[in-house]
């Protein structure tokens, strides 16, 4: 072959491999998916340090007891919230009559009577039994002794011993529920100031706070700004990976087509110059083969030559056989690929395997200026961001709500200071009444255990015994207890009664159902001093009830103050107020990135020649039908054996000389004529074999590769440009949805925490767990339990005075 066709076929073999390893490349690639979530972003809680926390009720081992505390209470006080009287005792209090406070606190008042019959009845009848004491008459002995004086013993142990157990179980619950509201008392008085400094400092730190979440758009800014440095080159990548499979088997097929070209000029190459080669041998060896027959079959037809009529026959037929010279003529199809290939197919489809990789850094170039102006307008966005703090409303009407804070509680320090200093008299005085009560438990358990001991010892009833005497002591001073201290019990009962059940029925109970806030909400029940919707600055059309309910369905402060004008925070929210210039500036960039040249003109012009050069018109089996006669039809090495053979058995040296020099003569053309033409011949084959196969589909292959490339190098541009607005597309989405977390972030934290009103209705329900749950049900418990063992130390006495008699002896012994 000539040295340029090797040297252009090792350039294609060149391009193959680059081709191969382009193939099997991992792609690098950033795809951006268009169904993937965009990623979460995390924003600091900048308002942490102020809350309210909501607080609730404790379930408690106590809660039966404080359940039927509070059905008595409804039992005693079963008139609803007295709206007409507290009307006219906060508007003009001198007109309150007290007949009305009566009617309504009849329950009270009733109870208020049994207390003072109770205190009264008590010291007489302790006065009473002093007196029949000193007359030996109340807690002596018995006159005489019967059989059933026994079982009255035992009955009244029974009785004394049940009604000392219900004492002891009351006193318990009496310490335990008054611990408990001592225990709730303090951090319950404690947390109505802090309670009002908090609303405070979240109220006056809403401007702070508003500023701070405007802040946080630093967070999806420099989530954009990061994106947006990875986008030109995500998108480069992602053309190229989605193009790369079409464009490289355009390349491949394209250097198919030019090895056709090359390997298929090389081979007519061939078959032209050894079908010429062949035909001038068959011409040089016809006489020189013509002459040798002759001498043969003359010397083989001598008489002389012995045996030689077998072989006669093979050496008469000893002629040429195939005649390339009858082929047909390659002349033209070589004449019309003369010239070619003029283009380098190998540097052409390097440069566009080249141009088609450099897609990611064309487009890292082309993006460079929008991505720029993106940047800037990220700056611009920050300022219309920063319009959410300066056109936020509140600073300007909460002052109102600040002062009445303020007001409520300067106002409330002396009331918490009395209360405070009223429970720890109670406390005292609750400790000290309830270790009485114990004590007198223990005169009864110990004089009754003295008493049943002495009567265990004690042979005759008439006889004295000392135990017994002294049990019989033990429980007169218990009855000497509790009539002294009778008073006091149901004294402190019925204060502490007084305080906490009106707190119960007239406060909490309404507070529950709501009355309370109808009653405030009702004109003219409030003076105007007291007018909460004018002092809080709540919306004209609407109250503290509405207000509540909407502070604790988690509005923001503005939506129940009362503006000057309308302030609809969802509008300032809304994603396309900040960025319609972001996503027209990204909407409106194009660029070609896909001009990508894989085929040019003169290449084109010499796959087209290469259709038409006729080379599929040639008759290769023309080629194919000569190659199966041999050069010389008679086997010239089978001749030369043969004359060899004969040559042995030859008697004449004459003849046998001459079939000796004959056979000579006939190696000698094979070795040097014949096996030169038969290795043209093999070599011809060779290329008739590779043009017979590839000359049927010639024009189809070359058609077909040259549509798929202008098909290819015209769909490029506009994939690449279909890719890119994709790309965009997805990008601008995932975008917007950072802009749609921050901006639905802001609302959800001006609403429920910044700006939200709910810490006013948590205040409010911390106030109702604090008073109503936490101090009143144990407060109400505490003087019911102290109430029961202050009733019971009525049958305790009768119980302990009867006992007494059985413990000493008898005065008379009846048989």
């Amino acid at each position: 072959a000539p040295p340029g066709s090797l040297l252009a076929a090792e350039a294609m073999r060149a391009a193959g491999l680059l081709l191969a390893w382009a193939l099997l490349r991992p792609a690098g690639t950033q795809q951006c998916h268009l169904a993937g979530p965009g990623s979460v972003l995390r924003f600091t809680d900048t308002h942490t340090e102020i809350r309210v926390p909501a607080l609730h009720r404790v379930p408690s081992s106590l809660d039966p007891l404080y359940g039927l505390v509070r059905r008595c209470l409804d039992l005693i006080q079963q008139n609803p919230l007295p709206t007409e009287l507290l009307r006219a005792a906060l508007n003009d209090p001198g007109s309150v009559r007290t007949s009305q406070v009566v009617q309504y606190e009849l329950g009270y008042v009733a109870c208020a009577m049994v207390a003072l019959l109770f205190t009264v009845a008590m010291p007489v009848a302790g006065m009473c039994f002093c007196y029949c004491r000193s007359r030996q008459r109340c807690g002596g002995r018995l006159r005489a002794h019967r059989r059933s004086l026994g079982c009255r013993r035992h009955c009244l142990l029974v009785c004394l011993s049940l009604t000392s157990f219900v004492i002891l179980t009351s006193v318990i619950c009496a310490f335990v529920t008054s611990q408990r509201v001592k225990g709730q008392m303090e951090p319950g008085l404690g947390a109505v100031p802090t309670t009002l400094r908090t609303l405070r400092q979240h109220i006056a730190n809403v401007p702070q706070g508003v500023q701070m979440v405007v802040d946080q758009f630093e967070v999806p800014r420099q989530q954009i700004i990061s994106d947006l440095g990875g986008l030109s080159r995500s998108v480069g990548f992602s053309i190229h990976a989605q193009l790369k499979a079409m464009t490289y088997a355009a390349l491949v097929d394209l250097q198919d087509r030019a090895g056709d070209l090359q390997t298929s000029l090389h081979h007519l190459q061939i078959l032209d110059k050894t079908a010429r080669a062949l035909a001038s041998a068959r011409a040089e060896l016809e006489p020189a083969l013509r002459e040798r027959r002759r001498r043969v079959v003359a010397l083989l037809d001598d008489p002389r030559c012995t045996s030689c009529a077998s072989v006669l026959g093979r050496a008469q037929s000893l002629e040429l056989g195939a005649d390339y010279s009858k082929v047909p003529s390659v002349e033209k199809v070589l004449k019309a690929l003369a010239g070619l290939p003029r283009s380098d197919f190998a540097e052409m489809i390097r440069q566009g395997n080249g141009t088609f990789n450099s897609i990611p850094e064309l487009a890292v170039e082309r993006m460079a200026q929008v991505i720029q102006d993106l940047r800037d307008e990220m700056a611009r966005m920050t300022e219309k961001v920063q319009s959410i703090a300066n056109s936020f409303p509140l600073p300007d009407y909460t002052r109102p709500v600040s002062e009445a804070l303020v007001k409520a509680e300067d106002r409330s320090q002396p009331y918490l200071r009395e209360v405070e200093r009223f429970e720890q008299y109670r406390w005292i005085a609750g400790t000290v009444l309830c270790s009485i009560i114990l004590l007198i438990l223990a005169c009864n358990v110990t004089g009754m255990a003295l008493g049943v001991y002495g009567l265990s010892k004690r042979e005759d009833p008439s006889d004295y015994e000392c135990r017994g005497e002294a049990g019989a002591k033990f429980l007169l001073v218990g009855v000497g207890l509790a009539f002294l201290f009778s008073w006091l019990l149901i004294l402190l009962v019925f204060a502490t009664f007084l305080v906490g059940g009106n707190i119960q029925t007239l406060v909490c109970r309404n507070w529950v159902n709501q009355e309370i806030y109808k009653f405030i909400d009702t004109p003219g029940n409030l003076p105007p001093s007291m007018n909460l919707t004018h002092q809080l600055n709540l919306r004209r059309d609407s109250n503290l009830s509405a207000a509540y309910r909407e502070c604790k369905s988690g509005a923001g402060l503005w939506e129940v103050l009362q503006l000057e004008g309308s302030y609809d925070l969802d509008e300032h929210l809304k994603t396309p107020k900040y960025t319609a210039d972001f996503q027209k500036r990204l909407g409106d960039f194009t660029a070609r990135l896909g001009d990508v040249r894989l085929l040019r003109s003169e290449g084109r012009q010499d796959l087209e020649t290469f259709a038409r050069s006729g080379m599929d018109e040639v008759d290769y089996r023309r080629f194919q039908e000569e190659m199966k006669h041999p050069v010389v039809q008679t086997s010239l090495p089978g001749l030369a054996r043969s004359l060899e053979g004969l040559q042995k058995m030859q008697r004449n040296g004459t003849v046998a000389g001459r079939l000796a020099a004959e056979a000579r003569a006939l190696w000698q053309m094979q070795n040097s004529t014949v096996q030169s033409q038969e290795a043209l011949v093999a070599k011809l084959g060779e290329s008739v074999h590779f043009l017979s196969r590839l000359a049927p589909h010639l024009q189809e292959r070359v058609k077909t590769t040259l549509a798929t490339t202008a098909s290819v190098e015209a769909q490029l541009p506009v994939q690449a440009q279909q890719i890119l607005r994709q790309e965009i597309g997805c990008f601008t989405r995932k975008e917007l949805r950072y802009f749609a977390q921050y901006l639905n972030w802001v609302g959800q934290t001006l609403r429920e925490d910044v700006a939200s009103c709910q810490p006013l209705a948590t205040a409010l329900d911390n106030g109702r767990v604090i008073l109503c749950d936490r101090i009143a049900d144990p407060w109400n418990a505490f003087w019911f339990s102290l109430g029961c063992c202050t009733f019971f130390l009525i049958p305790n006495i009768i119980f302990a005075v009867r006992l007494t008699k059985h413990f000493r002896p008898i005065r008379n012994r009846l048989m």
